[in-house]
């Protein structure tokens, strides 16, 4: 059986797409899973700077950690990226893809062959333009943006070759990162707009990361809010946190391996 291939995709920078990305993985490969990871921004190479911050911190502290096979792409070929692909996704449960924060070619080209397609949104209607947009007055979506019509056009492709080819129909996901508890007449609006969007292209739409600064101080160490015993005492604030990434990894319903064990990642934890 081939990895299970999710991709996280935002044309748009600053969504928080990496760190979702980094934090899926690790979540993952604390339930059992086998996980392999590709960066396709070889420039800022956000995730494989992270993966790699935590290969040195179980090096420095002698320690044994759930994490990922990992790699950066920095060519230009899909012919290439494919077959690198296959490399390091050999033997293991799911292959994730960062993507750049822009219109990029290798980005479209693994978009339309993921399993799982992973959009992370800021709560704003700034955002929202990606995939859609709406009258200014009443909100009502107005028509697809061009983003979502390529998604589209991918999943019709998708779906017209997944029983000839035994491929999985693609699952698109919305995850709402940052979201905001204030200007409550804005998120019902949003809430309107993802919904009425939601039926129309056929994504599905999850609850992400809040904006915390403990997200961006992990990252020179690797960890995450799920490695327990290396964090020290955390706050309620953190352990909250954990129960988000917990509530995003469950919506993004992935297909676990029969070995993975669902309790591994939060037994003892608060």
């Amino acid at each position: 059986m081939p990895a299970h291939r999710i991709v996280f995709a935002n044309e748009k920078g600053g969504t928080g797409k990496s760190t979702t990305a980094v934090h899926v993985a690790v979540a993952l490969a604390y339930q059992g899973a086998r996980v392999a990871a590709i960066d396709l921004d070889p420039r800022q190479r956000t995730m494989f700077r992270y993966l790699e911050n935590r290969v040195d911190t179980e090096r420095r502290r002698g320690i044994g950690l759930p994490g990922a096979r990992f790699a950066v792409f920095d060519g230009d070929s899909t012919e290439d990226l494919d077959a690198l692909s296959e490399e390091i996704a050999e033997g293991q449960d799911f292959l994730l893809f960062d993507t750049p924060g822009r219109d990029d070619t290798l980005a479209r080209h693994v978009a339309t062959t993921a399993d799982t397609l992973v959009t992370p949104l800021n709560d704003s209607f700034v955002d929202f333009d990606l995939i859609g947009q709406v009258e200014g007055e009443t909100f009502k979506v107005r028509k697809l943006s061009f983003y979502a019509e390529l998604i589209w056009e991918a999943r019709k492709k998708r779906a017209m070759s997944t029983i000839r080819e035994k491929r999985r129909e693609m699952d698109w996901v919305v995850v709402r990162n940052r979201t905001q508890h204030v200007e409550a007449r804005n998120m019902r609006r949003l809430d309107g707009a993802l919904h009425e969007l939601s039926q129309r292209v056929g994504f599905r739409v999850a609850k992400g990361l809040s904006e915390r600064v403990i997200y961006r101080e992990l990252f020179p160490s690797g960890l995450t809010l799920l490695d327990k015993g290396q964090l020290g005492e955390l706050g309620t604030s953190h352990l909250v946190a954990r129960q988000e990434l917990r509530g995003l990894v469950a919506g993004l319903k992935l297909p676990m391996p029969e070995r993975a064990q669902p309790e591994l990642a939060y037994a003892g934890q608060a």
